[in-house]
């Protein structure tokens, strides 16, 4: 198990007590400084200032005990943004109503690229709706055709 592994390991029981789940962890250098960035949410895919301090202090408590990373870094707790990608397509089931940015394996009426409102998805269908000038039009794909999906921010 690498040391990143082991980390999520040391952090599964207090994101799950403090009812908040991974997004992501990563250890990186930004010039000479190292740091441990661990990505946050809440269920809904929502968080707060408030929630990511008080995780961020018993996570710091939890390495003060026992920290596999044996060198100066310093712990970031964040949130994913606002503009996440969606890593688990079984998440789109309940994604009615939100807007994201797909980029598609296959085209849809020669589109690679689509930003528009999850309609529905029912049977590992999607139906999206977007704008084309000033029309409003639908696009339905497979799950198994996206090759990347991340929430938008309407402009």
């Amino acid at each position: 198990m690498d040391r990143t592994e082991r980390i999520k390991e040391m952090f599964e029981p207090i994101l799950q007590q403090m009812d908040v789940r991974l997004y992501d962890l990563v250890y990186h250098t930004s010039g000479k400084e190292k740091i441990l960035e661990v990505s946050i949410m809440k269920q809904d895919g929502s968080m707060d200032l408030d929630t990511c301090a008080a995780v961020s202090e018993r996570l710091s408590e939890v390495l003060d005990e026992n920290d596999p990373i044996n060198e100066e870094y310093t712990l970031e707790v964040c949130s994913p943004g606002a503009e996440r990608e969606i890593r688990d397509l079984g998440d789109l089931d309940d994604m009615a109503g939100e807007y994201v940015y797909v980029r598609l394996k296959e085209p849809f009426k020669k589109m690679l690229e689509i930003t528009g409102e999850i309609q529905s998805v029912e049977n590992d269908v999607v139906t999206l709706e977007y704008r084309d000038k000033a029309a409003r039009r639908k696009a339905e794909f497979t799950k198994e055709n996206i090759d990347f999906i991340r929430l938008a921010v309407r402009i």
